[in-house]
C-alpha cells in the first residue's frame, strides 16, 4: 500500500500576539514557532498506521521554504520513508489551486494507493487543495475522513464526518485521495533523537524546471483568488442580553438590526 502524504509547515499563532505586515498581504512571522500543521500530523500517523498493517511505502510531499525541511524530517522519524520538497521561490504565496497544481505535477508519474492531506491548514484555512488536487488526478475523494478500512478489490471504506454530529460511510475505488480530521486516531511522539535519525535520508529537492510549470502557472501569478488584504477584527463592545417578553425582544432585536444596516 503506497502512501502520499502532503504536509505543511505552519505558524503557532494560539497564544502569539498576531501582528499584520505592512503590505497587509500577510502577518509577520520573525517570532512565531513553526511546526507541522495539526491536520497533517494526523494524516502522517494514519498512513504510519496503515503502512504498519499492510506494508507498503510513504512518501512525504511540502511546498514551502528551506525551513519547510524540518517538517519533512519530522514525518521521517515518525516512519515515512521518502520526501520531496517543493523549493523554489516562485511557489510561495500561491492559492489552493497554484499549490495543488505544482504538487500534482511534481507527483503525476509516481505510482500510489492513496493521497492523503490534512482537512485543512490552519494558517489559511481554506480545506481546497485535497479536492482540488483529486479533480486534477481524476480519482475519487473524501473530505472530513475520521477511519480508513481498507476493502477487497482494491476499494477504501471511509467515514466522514457531517454537520450536526453525523457520519457518512463511503466506498470508494483505489487510488483516492482523502482529507483527515484530526481526532482519526493518537499521533505518535517524535523524539529529538528520532529527528536527528532522519537527517541520514535524503530530501528529494524539486524547483519549478523539474516539475515542468513556469512562473506564470504557480505562486501568485497561477493563482486564482488574490488576497486585498488582513486586518484583525475589529473590538467591540461586550454581548448585549435583552430582557423582556417575546414581543419586546423580537422589537428590539429588529431596531439593532435596523441600526446596523439590516434590512
Amino acid at each position: 500500500m503506497d502512501i502520499i502524504v502532503c504536509v505543511k509547515r505552519v505558524p503557532e499563532v494560539a497564544e502569539a500576539d498576531i501582528i499584520i505586515e505592512e503590505s497587509k498581504k500577510g502577518i509577520r512571522t520573525e517570532d512565531l514557532v513553526f511546526d507541522i500543521n495539526e491536520w497533517d500530523n494526523y494524516a502522517v500517523e494514519e498512513a504510519v498506521r496503515i503502512k504498519e498493517n499492510y506494508g507498503g511505502k510513504i512518501t512525504v510531499v511540502t511546498l514551502g521554504t528551506e525551513e519547510s525541511q524540518d517538517t519533512l524530517r519530522r514525518c521521517l522519524a515518525m516512519g515515512a520513508d521518502e520526501a520531496i520538497h517543493l523549493n523554489d521561490p516562485i511557489f510561495l504565496s500561491g492559492d489552493p489551486y497554484a499549490t495543488a497544481r505544482a504538487l500534482h505535477a511534481a507527483l503525476k508519474d509516481k505510482t500510489f494507493d492513496l493521497l492523503f492531506t490534512g482537512v485543512q491548514a490552519s494558517d489559511d484555512g481554506y480545506g481546497q487543495v485535497g479536492p482540488i488536487l483529486a479533480e486534477l488526478f481524476n480519482f475519487p475523494h473524501a473530505t472530513m475522513v475520521t477511519k480508513v478500512i481498507l476493502a477487497e478489490n482494491r476499494k477504501v471504506k471511509v467515514h466522514r464526518e457531517l454537520e450536526g454530529g453525523m457520519e457518512e460511510v463511503v466506498l470508494l475505488d483505489l487510488p483516492a485521495v482523502l482529507t483527515i480530521q484530526t481526532g482519526i486516531n493518537e499521533p505518535r511522539y517524535v523524539s529529538i533523537m528520532g529527528i536527528r535519525k532522519a537527517k541520514s535520508k535524503e530530501i528529494r529537492l524539486l524547483g519549478s524546471k523539474e516539475i515542468g510549470l513556469s512562473a506564470e502557472e504557480v505562486g501568485v501569478s497561477g493563482s486564482l483568488i488574490e488576497v486585498k488584504e488582513l486586518f484583525l477584527p475589529p473590538v467591540g463592545k461586550a454581548a448585549e442580553i435583552l430582557k423582556g417578553g417575546l414581543e419586546e425582544v423580537a422589537l428590539k432585536a429588529l431596531e439593532i438590526i435596523k441600526e446596523k444596516g439590516g434590512r
